[in-house]
């Protein structure tokens, strides 16, 4: 899929008529296998289907007349689910005649004290099965970050996204305008690290004016936040 992507980028940027400098950003980055975002792929879906007499890979229902006002996103709800995980130690029995030194009765109960007090030390520093990042400076455990590349933009500059999360399965990823409305909301999938990455394109309904822009990830835990200013 990314090989048919990579030849309509190219074969568009032969022909020269649109911004090259999109273009050019996701033809790197089919190139170096980075993530590219279902924006990004409609984007050249429909240049190519304009300019190169490409058919649509699927047809699309008729749409209401489109008002040019902030689109509403409805965010899937994600369910988290924690697994905790039980262990039982299982004390091994010793089954012995009924000794006539008392010594040796010492020593075996003795023994099996220390199996019990080394199984107890063994699992007391295992956790709930939640995964912990620690940050290199102060080694406090974070459970949810967001973060960009850079801390401004342009119009159709390319914004990657990045960042961890303490669950597993997916994350809500919104930005929003200086006026608190939204613009931008995609869904990504968790690796099995607990990161994501994805990019977004900086432009487009709702990004008509310069000013400071908020996004926000939700693991369904909490949300965390960050900003970026983009000029218009």
């Amino acid at each position: 899929m990314t090989d048919m992507l990579l030849d309509d980028v190219k074969a568009l940027l032969d022909k020269d008529f649109d911004d090259d400098r999109i273009l050019k950003q996701i033809c790197r980055a089919c190139e170096n296998n980075e993530v590219i975002s279902n924006y990004e792929r409609n984007y050249v879906q429909k240049l190519a289907e304009k300019h190169l007499g490409k058919k649509p890979e699927f047809t699309q229902t008729p749409s209401v007349e489109e008002k040019h006002v902030v689109p509403d996103v409805v965010i899937p709800e994600i369910k988290s689910d924690q697994q905790t995980q039980s262990f039982q130690t299982e004390v091994p029995q010793i089954s012995y005649s009924k000794p006539k030194n008392k010594k040796i009765v010492f020593g075996i109960g003795s023994f099996a004290l220390v199996i019990i007090l080394a199984a107890v030390i063994s699992f007391s520093g295992i956790t709930d099965g939640t995964t912990n990042f620690d940050t290199p400076t102060n080694n406090t455990p974070i459970s949810l970050s967001i973060q960009t590349d850079l801390e401004s933009y342009n119009k159709k500059d390319l914004i990657s996204i990045s960042g961890v999360s303490d669950t597993t399965g997916n994350v809500n990823l919104t930005i929003e305008n200086q006026n608190n409305e939204l613009v931008w909301a995609e869904q990504v999938s968790l690796k099995s690290d607990g990161r994501f990455s994805t990019l977004a394109i900086a432009g487009g309904s709702g990004w008509e004016n310069s000013g400071t822009y908020t996004i926000k990830v939700d693991n369904g835990k909490e949300i965390r936040s960050d900003t970026f200013s983009f000029t218009s």
